[in-house]
């Protein structure tokens, strides 16, 4: 395994998707992307994905280049259709009205419908909170998951981030889908041959399996259960339902159909604190809590009481400084795709 620069890889992966015809600030987006995902550790959304973008893009499933169209907008709310283009640049796009509606309007929620994957959702809430604002991001996915007491899968992993600000400490960030793993990790499994945890998934016939391969010709359970599941349909409803996007099973697979766009449908969500507080005092108010919270004792096992999104941003630190690694086969793809187009793939960190 080698360690890059992150610099380098968000260049290398750009110039890949440039070459490839996707417009210069969207080819950048998508690949500043996937690297904020892999510096987080999150590496099942990150550079990893660099094909699967490629190859959609290449078969005319992805419209990488097309504009967005605001179809509907108010004071605080807007509705985009994407047009099939590149699920990162829509969202960016879609994240940024957002806070510029609730700059104005002290909230402002955001739809999209027709896009494809947006990779991590804490690439939207994140730099929101850093500019002050309370962001939540969510999406619906490809049909995967099976909601509580159902045979058959309706929802996917349907992912969503939090990010709240908190003065000077770094924002509270939650990332996560609503299945019980995401099924990118599945999928990474399965590409370096190794078996799954026993609770991650069914086969098709309803079994569980440690079979990565069984896993993903079957479904994902959601975490928690019942509740799990209902927050995943509550996201189908405002990602999908709301947008006016595809949604359920007539949502498309980005990995095992190419005969149709995905259809995807995202949200977002931006609020003002200074709406409701007067100058900083929300920040004071979140500094104070944080710091409460550190101040607990540990429960039995644990050094210390982590916040979400601080692993990942310790993550992101470290690897910020001494690179991301990345598995061989990873590298190897990364490289093929660097042949084919002829740039130069960069070189790997020197122990």
């Amino acid at each position: 395994m080698s360690n890059y620069r992150s610099g380098d890889l968000s260049h290398y992966c750009a110039s890949v998707f440039t070459a490839a015809g996707v417009a210069h600030e969207r080819a950048h987006i998508l690949a500043e992307s996937m690297v904020h995902a892999s510096l987080r550790g999150v590496e099942s959304h990150g550079v990893s994905r660099t094909t699967i973008y490629l190859k959609r893009i290449a078969e005319g499933m992805i419209n990488p280049n097309s504009e967005l169209v605001i179809e509907q907008k108010s004071s605080s709310s807007a509705l985009i259709d994407a047009r099939n283009t590149i699920g990162q640049y829509a969202s960016l796009k879609a994240s940024e009205l957002a806070a510029e509606l609730a700059s104005l309007h002290g909230i402002g929620c955001v739809g999209v419908r027709r896009s494809n994957h947006f990779g991590a959702a804490s690439f939207y809430t994140i730099p929101l909170a850093r500019r002050g604002f309370i962001a939540i991001a969510m999406s619906n996915a490809p049909t995967s998951m099976a909601l509580w007491g159902a045979a058959k899968p309706y929802t996917g992993t349907n992912p969503l981030s939090y990010s709240v600000p908190a003065g000077k400490y770094e924002p509270v960030t939650l990332d996560m889908a609503t299945s019980i793993v995401a099924r990118g990790k599945i999928r990474r499994a399965w590409k370096q041959g190794e078996t799954i945890p026993e609770g991650w998934a069914i086969d098709s016939d309803g079994n569980p399996t440690v079979d990565p391969e069984k896993a993903l010709e079957g479904f994902v359970l959601p975490f928690g259960g019942v509740k799990g599941s209902a927050i995943a349909l509550f996201i189908e409803i405002l990602a999908g339902v709301l947008t006016g996007a595809a949604f359920g099973p007539s949502l498309g697979s980005m990995y095992n159909d190419f005969t149709k766009e995905q259809g995807l449908g995202h949200f977002f969500l931006a609020i003002d604190p200074g709406k409701f507080f007067p100058s900083d005092g929300f920040s004071r108010r979140m500094e104070t809590m944080l710091e409460e919270i550190w101040a607990l004792p540990a429960s039995p096992g644990n050094e210390r009481i982590f916040l979400p999104g601080e692993k990942e941003g310790l993550a992101e630190k470290e690897r910020s400084l001494n690179g991301i690694p990345l598995e061989h086969d990873v590298e190897a793809e990364l490289q093929d795709l660097g042949r084919r187009y002829e740039i130069l793939f960069p070189k790997a960190i020197e122990n």
